[in-house]
């Protein structure tokens, strides 16, 4: 539909996982919200990969579960095919991923965004921006209509700019069948906005019956999972598997022979790619003594022919993908749907957006998933549900959202994204988050309870439901820390390695009684190992806090801070933290800039108790 006339309170713009959370939260927080995308028939498509979660990344999926989003819930209506990543390793950095029918997926999440009330669909393409006094006003669109806006919201994914390589033949697109938006970029480097180029890619997909699966390994799913969503009953369904192979040394020399042929060393992109998932072409690169990668096969859908191989994303000429990849094992008569390709775009370093994912140039105008320099659906999902609410709030002139380090993985991502300086795109891990032992998949919905509720994004019931089961949590572990046997209390000896909830209900009528279920019992005995653990983080939290009352003003001029060495004053000037706490995690700011900070913060009476 059009909406050309129309006045929203927030306009998002792009039709991917950012873009669905941010339009959704808006909405359902009461904003008169609207949501502008190329098609909106590929609104929630999964451009890449056919799989949500992963390490890191499942953490934050959980969390916007937790907090009221989307993925989390569309996820397991339309999975397929669930595992529990490292788990011959602590809960800590334990991490779900899905498997998922991409098709299902995007009619499911169209279905919800459809059904929101105060939401509007419009297709089309955002060319430029209208802004006045310092504040947007409205978004132009490509077919010269404008709507008018209170908030603006860009979730441009890999569009702006975009250009499609396969070898030598290069096309406008952010993706297959769809085309760039120009104009958008032109606008906002016309705002002051700083711009890069970045590169993502994706590998061939092939026919389902083309493949020797006899020559292959089979890799099954967890038979029984939990699921993304705290709030949906565990998924029971007949689960798909997935099919492992590998490359060799004839991949190998293909890819060498044709490395010239590669837009990424012939020089024609630009752009950086994401370090932690290379493309094949990389790989061979980067590890020349190894004698092969491992490659994954994951089909796209229940009724699907088609395909994924993970592990060999490629932007080589058509010719030489089908020749290294009837090399691989099972793959030697494959038939191609679709040839990989590489994707480069333009993407604004995030240091230009406040942690509410507000730009600093522009009032009202928000940034969210990888036009941030981001990559991955989850943290792009977690972006935009963030920029979504904090967009809402803000028209309610209510205090921004903005959760911390020791809360959650979006705290550290977007803490992260405020003072970092990408040359390729971010991607969340376990080992960024330094409070991981607090933030597990498993707990998410009962440390981000007390947010939920503030955010109201949640029922009631949901709500409740939470609520109980984390007082059933604590009420348990202060039974069994009050309880003892032989000397010492059940909470220690459930702490003991390979210990479980079995041998404490047996060693104890009391305990047996309480009759738990399953996933109770489960949440006590991972509490009870890390308990120790985790009060020595609080401590370090504890101490820590000072640091981060201790504000720099809108605007603070780090140029007046003497005796500051070069390239600490370099970044403070760039990268803007609004507390001595961000400032100490920004490499290159040392004790010594720190304290000098303190000291002039000191004489201004700029320390704040509250950011404002």
């Amino acid at each position: 539909m059009s909406a050309e006339g129309s006045f929203f309170d927030v306009v998002v713009v792009g039709g991917g996982h950012a873009g669905c959370e941010a339009a959704s939260a808006a909405a359902r927080m009461g904003a008169k919200t609207c949501l502008v995308t190329l098609d909106t028939g590929t609104v929630g498509a999964l451009s890449c990969n056919p799989a949500i979660g992963g390490i890191g990344k499942g953490q934050l999926t959980r969390e916007i579960d937790a907090l009221g989003g989307l993925q989390a819930r569309i996820t397991d209506q339309a999975a397929v095919h669930y595992r529990m990543l490292n788990t011959s390793k602590g809960e800590a950095v334990q991490s779900l991923r899905a498997q998922v029918d991409k098709d299902i997926y995007a009619r499911s999440m169209q279905k919800r965004l459809v059904a929101t009330p105060g939401l509007t669909l419009v297709a089309g393409s955002v060319e430029d921006l209208q802004v006045s006094g310092g504040r947007v006003e409205a978004v132009l669109l490509a077919d010269g209509s404008r709507i008018t806006a209170a908030r603006v919201i860009l979730t441009n994914g890999t569009f702006l700019r975009a250009l499609m390589h396969t070898g030598e033949s290069t096309a406008e697109g952010g993706r297959i069948g769809e085309g760039a938006v120009t104009g958008l970029s032109v606008a906002l480097e016309r705002l002051g906005f700083e711009s890069g180029r970045l590169k993502t890619g994706t590998p061939p997909r092939l026919d389902f019956e083309s493949i020797d699966l006899s020559r292959t390994t089979i890799q099954h799913p967890d038979q029984e999972p939990d699921g993304f969503s705290a709030f949906l009953p565990p998924p029971r369904r007949d689960w798909m598997v997935c099919w492992i192979t590998r490359t060799n040394d004839a991949t190998h020399e293909v890819i060498r022979k044709n490395l010239h042929r590669s837009p990424m060393y012939s020089g024609v992109i630009e752009g950086i790619g994401p370090r932690y998932c290379p493309s094949i072409e990389d790989k061979v690169v980067r590890f020349p003594n190894r004698d092969g990668h491992t490659v994954h096969l994951e089909r796209e859908g229940i009724d699907s022919r088609s395909v994924y191989v993970n592990g060999i994303s490629t932007s080589l000429p058509a010719d030489a993908q089908e020749e290294l990849v009837r090399q691989i094992p099972g793959l030697e008569k494959a038939r191609f749907l679709r040839h990989g390709y590489a994707v480069e775009y333009d993407f604004f370093p995030p240091h230009q957006i406040r942690k509410t994912f507000e730009s600093r140039a522009v009032n009202g105008l928000y940034l969210a998933g990888q036009i941030c320099g981001t990559s991955g659906y989850e943290e792009a999902a977690a972006q935009g549900f963030l920029a979504g609410v904090n967009a809402a709030l803000n028209l309610a002139d209510g205090p921004p959202f903005i959760l911390r380090r020791d809360e959650a993985y979006m705290g550290v991502l977007a803490d992260d994204l405020v003072r970092c300086d990408p040359r390729e795109p971010y991607r969340m891990f376990t080992s960024r988050a330094e409070y991981r032992l607090m933030l597990r998949h498993d707990n998410a919905d009962l440390r981000l309870h007390d947010h939920a509720r503030s955010l109201g994004l949640l029922t009631e019931a949901e709500l409740e439901r939470v609520l109980q089961e984390k007082e059933k949590v604590q009420s348990t572990l202060e039974t069994l820390r009050r309880i003892r046997i032989g000397g010492k209390d059940l909470l220690s000896i459930l702490r003991r390695p390979g210990a479980t909830f079995d041998e404490v209900e047996a060693a104890s009528p009391e305990v047996a009684g309480l009759s738990l279920d399953e996933r109770i019992r489960e949440r006590v005995r991972v509490d009870a190992r890390y308990e120790t653990y985790i009060e020595r983080q609080l401590e370090e939290v504890r101490r820590l806090k000072d640091l981060e009352e201790w504000c720099f003003a809108d605007g603070f001029d780090f140029d007046k801070v003497p005796g500051l060495r070069g390239e600490a004053r370099e970044k403070l000037v760039r990268l803007r933290p609004l507390t001595l706490g961000d400032a100490r995690r920004i490499a290159g700011v040392s004790p010594a800039d720190l304290s000098l900070l303190m000291v002039f913060l000191s004489g201004e009476k700029h320390r704040r108790k509250e950011l404002g």
